[in-house]
């Protein structure tokens, strides 16, 4: 077997051309609107044809570029309504596996799991200052603590999509952290993003399955709200991974 055909180089390949242009847009090297060939981005990236085409196909499905008539895709840019709606789908995803875990049923072992992780949060959300490592270390926990609710669901189906829902651009449940730490109110939106994690966890295990939807419904506009208070601030938005691709205004 070549070195061409071997399928482990192949997708190590794909996977240096994805991080590479995936950074080139989220940077705003390439701008919103911006055309992208695959002949061109072979050149920028040093990586031959097909990995670069399986690239710009993931990066299709991830919503960060677009097919064009012409040929090739473009950079896509995103309103604060575009933005919105994909939080809303995640929120409602979030909700449908919350739901789901409430009205089946979990182990105590499976909840003890997951206030393990909530422990872990309290004590950063408790230090005396919160540093921008404090902030990177919420996002680990974070996302740890959602993956966490879309395992207590037990549907692989419902994961999966929960999981596409929330790798929607912007969509991410910590997608505005970063830009949140610059706020005054940095505090309090954890306390309050704390408090709900605490809420829903009790809502299903109490098996309130209704209670636990509504819930994540209501959590997932707290990223609505730190976009807008970010929006509000050119320095702290800048804090914001693609904010490039951001269009002010509806």
């Amino acid at each position: 077997m070549t070195r061409e055909s071997d399928p482990d180089r192949s997708v190590s390949q794909t996977v240096r051309a994805l991080l590479s242009l995936r950074d080139l847009i989220l940077s705003g090297t390439l701008a919103p609107g911006e055309r992208i060939s695959e002949l061109s981005m072979v050149e920028r990236t040093g990586v031959s044809r097909t990995p670069v085409r399986m690239a710009l196909v993931r990066l299709e499905e991830e919503g960060l570029i677009e097919p064009i008539p012409s040929g090739g895709f473009s950079v896509k840019a995103f309103t604060e309504a575009d933005i919105f709606d994909a939080i809303e789908v995640r929120g409602a995803m979030e909700g449908l596996v919350a739901r789901a875990a409430a009205e089946r049923g979990v182990s105590d072992a499976a909840l003890t799991d997951v206030r393990d992780c909530l422990a872990e949060i309290d004590e950063l959300i408790d230090a005396m200052e919160l540093s921008l490592d404090h902030f990177s270390d919420y996002v680990r926990l974070n996302a740890r603590f959602h993956a966490a609710l879309h395992d207590l669901s037990g549907s692989p189906v419902m994961i999966r999509q929960a999981e596409r829902a929330g790798a929607l651009p912007f969509a991410s449940p910590s997608g505005f952290v970063m830009a949140q730490s610059a706020l005054p109110q940095a505090r309090t939106i954890l306390i309050v993003a704390q408090d709900q994690h605490r809420c829903v966890v009790e809502a299903i295990a109490n098996r309130e399955g209704e209670r636990a939807d509504a819930i994540m419904r209501e959590h997932a506009r707290l990223a609505r709200r730190n976009l807008q208070l970010a929006l509000e601030n050119q320095t702290t938005l800048d804090l914001v991974a693609g904010s490039a691709l951001i269009r002010r205004g509806r």
